[in-house]
């Protein structure tokens, strides 16, 4: 077994002076493993089953896993080169202490001198200006397990209120938006529903390249009939073979939802027994909608009346129909708008909770849905419940053994917690699975808060961005080196199963938080010795909620290959369509599929705003985000492996050729991206795929390259999501390559 060296990217990395991102090692090896180990797939909400290979204790490949469900064998790149990072030289194998004086501006450090130093930095820290001075943010990929631990640990053992999680920049506009609609956050149909509809609608999801197994089932429909509608605007890969494109104008889509809804009343393409029986709010959304003309809805999204009409009538006049949407509309400073838009003509069709006709909202995170489920978002409790409830409060206090004054109330969203550190308030902070400085927007002040902070400890398994202004660094645990379960977008929970142990120092990160627990001297409720055992408490937590997986067991979990919740008892089968008539329900208690006490779903009146920052003269096009297939997020991984980085070895700006000629720009040349924050200078692609008044970045990519620097960090006032995919910028083509790859030209 060997590993071959390979070329290095440059971008210089802060934990060494002169040490580059390599572009991947590749794991070459002849050798036939010792065993395969059935999971699943580090990253996306599609949790894809794979089989890892593996000798001793190194992963030398993978297996298709043929008999799971969702996939079938099948993986996108990012699935076929995940194994890849567990051999990387950037692994962390030891703690590590910021130290000005060392050469690369960090020292090695024992384990438990690491955890003993974070302990005594929160202790010093709450004494002096109290428990919420001290804040945790968490991550949407952490297995299920360790949310709901972090959750205890920060409301339990540090009694803060300050806790959040990376999750805040994915589904929460799609949640809030859920909750206000059927009284429950979680997709409402399983996949195998989308094969099933006639007319299936895609709003702002690249599923090509963000999901591409998914692709295969809208695929499949059109195969068996299906007209696809597809609303972005960009022709993403699944635009190029849908049935109907409409290219909306970024931040227009809730005026999209209106018109069509309008029409669909005008034209009587409802369904008015489902509306009457099921539903409540309908006629102020009606009378809402009225405005909404072909005309004024063509002249606010840019999309031809003709095609506004088209997609009305099919999707209106349909047997049986699937609507989805992911980051596209609810990236947005009106993204529960949008939301509660695609949800009103979904409702107003009637076609949701029975077999082909579904809704569901595209999880971005591997663990989106169990991530926030049960502890770790900023106002949730294990169950789903919230924390503001005075009966969910005492239920959990009694649980955990506090009273209900002794629960910290409902705390801040991650982005509001930096500026909570800018106004003195957070002094400390622990951060796992989160990666604010390339992830987050408008990151130069991200940048200036991090160093504000009096003490900042990650838990990580590579040294990220945001690990590189850390005080101390933690080594956690890859994906394959502890087992637990996660939540796929379509509310299956699966299980991760162990293939190696952690390296060197490394540890898994349950077994970190616990450690700082007992330094901390609060160890009662925090001596699981198995994330089995986690599982067990956080069924007893979760039994009677909303996301009740009481009756989910790891046993029950690998014989069924999932089980989709809520499963309120071992022998339920668990609920893989909810809404569906006689379905179990905590809260409407037979009184109907929804969940409020009457069991109606709602209708809710969505009004149209404009982005909180349009074009103007001095900031004339549009700037939207997104990802591409080859990385994920903020790239700490992906970027590490080097046949993904050959795929996509670096972002650049997609721009339209009469968006380009107007400022002089040829397809290579490089371009700055000015915004009222900062600038992003790139190489130009120029493309007829995306609105001549548009241009699009992904954001995988840190340092100068981050696009993020440029975003602006305004935020849904509900779901506190920020606005991603719209900002003002103008375009400023440059004769020579930026400065930072000046720099890293070699010294003769």
């Amino acid at each position: 077994m060997a590993i071959e060296p390979v070329p290095e990217l440059q971008i210089i990395d802060r934990f060494g002076p002169h040490r580059l991102y390599s572009k991947g090692a590749r794991l070459e090896s002849g050798s036939e493993p010792d065993r395969l180990v059935q999971t699943h797939c580090c990253f996306c909400g599609m949790q894809c089953g794979i089989q890892l290979k593996v000798k001793g204790n190194e992963v030398i490949g993978f297996e298709p896993w043929e008999e799971f469900p969702f996939n079938k064998g099948m993986l996108c790149p990012k699935g076929v080169k995940r194994y890849l990072q567990g051999s990387h030289p950037d692994r962390l194998l030891t703690a590590y202490q910021r130290d000005p004086d060392s050469p690369n501006g960090f020292r090695t450090l024992p384990y438990d001198q690491a955890i003993k130093r974070v302990a005594a930095e929160i202790d010093r820290i709450q004494k002096a200006h109290g428990p919420d001075s001290f804040a945790v943010l968490g991550g949407a990929s952490l297995t299920t397990e360790k949310a709901y631990l972090l959750g205890k640990f920060a409301r339990v053992c540090l009694r803060t209120s300050n806790i959040d999680y990376n999750g805040r920049l994915c589904m929460v506009s799609a949640a809030a938006a859920n909750k206000k609609a059927f009284g429950v956050d979680r997709a409402a149909n399983p996949w195998d529903d989308i094969l099933k509809a006639k007319v299936i609608w895609i709003s702002g999801s690249n599923v090509a390249e963000c999901f591409p197994i998914l692709t295969d089932y809208i695929w499949q429909a059109r195969e068996n009939g299906a007209r696809v509608i597809v609303v972005d605007p960009r022709i993403t890969p699944i635009a190029r073979t849908c049935d109907l494109f409409l290219p909306v104008k970024p931040g227009r889509d809730i005026a999209l939802f209106n018109g069509i809804l309008n029409l669909m009343i005008e034209n009587n393409w409802l369904d008015h027994d489902f509306i009457q029986q099921h539903t409540v709010g309908f006629e102020q959304t009606a009378e809402h909608v009225r405005e909404w003309t072909p005309r004024k809805t063509a002249e606010v999204t840019g999309i031809a009346e003709r095609s506004i009409r088209q997609a009305a009538e099919w999707w209106g006049t349909a047997s049986s129909s699937f609507l989805m949407h992911a980051r596209g509309i609810e990236h947005h400073t009106h993204g529960v708008q949008n939301c509660l838009g695609a949800i009103n003509i979904v409702l107003a069709s009637g076609r949701i909770g029975r077999e082909g006709c579904g809704y569901g909202t595209i999880t971005g995170q591997g663990n989106g849905q169990g991530g926030r489920e049960h502890g770790q978002k900023c106002d949730q409790l294990p169950g789903a419940r919230d924390i503001e409830n005075p009966s969910h409060r005492a239920h959990m206090a009694q649980f955990w053994g506090i009273t209900p004054e002794e629960l910290p109330r409902a705390g801040v969203d991650a982005y509001e917690m930096f500026r909570r550190i800018g106004r003195g308030e957070i002094k400390g902070m622990l951060s796992i699975c989160f990666n604010p400085m390339v992830s987050l927007p408008d990151t130069t002040f991200v940048k200036w808060m991090l160093e504000r902070l009096e003490f900042f400890v990650v838990i990580d398994f590579f040294m990220s961005e945001t690990s590189r202004h850390a005080d101390i660094v933690l080594p956690g645990s890859l994906h394959e080196e502890d087992e637990g379960t996660v939540t796929s977008a379509e509310g299956r929970v699966i299980k991760i199963n162990k293939a190696i142990d952690c390296p060197g120092d490394a540890r898994q990160d349950w077994r970190i938080i616990q450690d700082i627990a007992k330094a901390l001297g609060r160890e009662r409720g925090f001596t699981f010795g198995s994330p089995n055992e986690i599982f067990q408490e956080l069924r007893g937590a979760s039994a009677g909620g909303i996301a009740d997986y009481s009756g989910i067991t790891y046993e029950k979990i690998e014989q069924n290959m999932g089980v989709f919740w809520p499963c309120p008892s071992e022998d339920h089968p668990g609920t893989p369509r909810l809404f569906e008539k006689g379905s179990w329900n905590p809260i409407a208690k037979g009184a109907g599929p929804y969940y409020f006490p009457d069991g109606r779903a709602r209708f809710n009146v969505a009004p149209y705003s404009p982005p909180a920052e349009d074009v103007d003269v001095d900031f004339p096009v549009i700037l939207t985000t997104g990802r591409v297939v080859s990385q994920f997020l903020s790239g700490n991984q992906t970027r590490r492996i080097g046949p993904l980085v050959d795929q996509t070895p670096e972002p650049v700006i997609e721009i339209h050729p009469l968006l380009a000629e107007k400022h002089g720009i040829e397809d290579g040349d490089w371009v700055r991206i000015e915004s009222r924050r900062s600038v992003c200078t790139l190489q130009a692609r120029i493309v007829t795929t995306i609105r001549p008044d548009t241009v699009f970045v992904p954001y995988h990519w840190a340092g100068r390259k981050s696009i993020n620097q440029v975003t602006i960090a305004a935020q849904d006032p509900i779901s506190k999501i920020p606005e991603y995919k719209v900002c003002a910028v103008r375009l400023i083509r440059q004769y020579d390559p930026p400065d930072y790859l000046k720099e890293l030209e070699p010294q003769q």
